[in-house]
């Protein structure tokens, strides 16, 4: 059974370039987003088993949209996409509960292996 997916980027390229890693390795996106507001929506609605999240967003960050999905759903797995040089931006994720993280550019062995871990991972 493929693991249900929900991308979250303001970027349509990016949300496209993560689609295109990850699909044929066995993953199903099941939503998109385009804002943090939007990710705890669709979150709430798919009920994904893993979450890529960018961090800068617009209407709400994916910061606080993390811990919006965390406190809908404290077993969520979500796994941070940052810019080179967003370190602090990363640490503060991290503290909000994201499990992990990607940095873009993409290195797409790199991706699929962080999610695949992180789904592996036991709650």
């Amino acid at each position: 059974m493929k693991t249900r997916m929900l991308i979250a980027d303001d970027a349509s390229f990016m949300r496209q370039m993560i689609r295109e890693i990850v699909e044929p390795e066995g993953f199903e996106v099941v939503a998109e987003a385009v804002n943090g507001v939007d990710a705890v929506a669709q979150y709430e609605a798919e009920r994904p088993e893993l979450v890529t999240m960018d961090i800068v967003m617009p209407k709400r960050s994916g910061i606080d949209a993390v811990r919006d999905i965390l406190a809908f759903d404290p077993h969520a797995k979500v796994v941070m996409c940052s810019a080179l040089g967003q370190e602090a931006l990363v640490t503060e994720s991290l503290h909000a509960g994201a499990q992990d993280f990607i940095v873009k550019p993409f290195q797409p062995e790199a991706v699929v292996e962080t999610l695949r871990r992180l789904i592996e991972k036991e709650d």
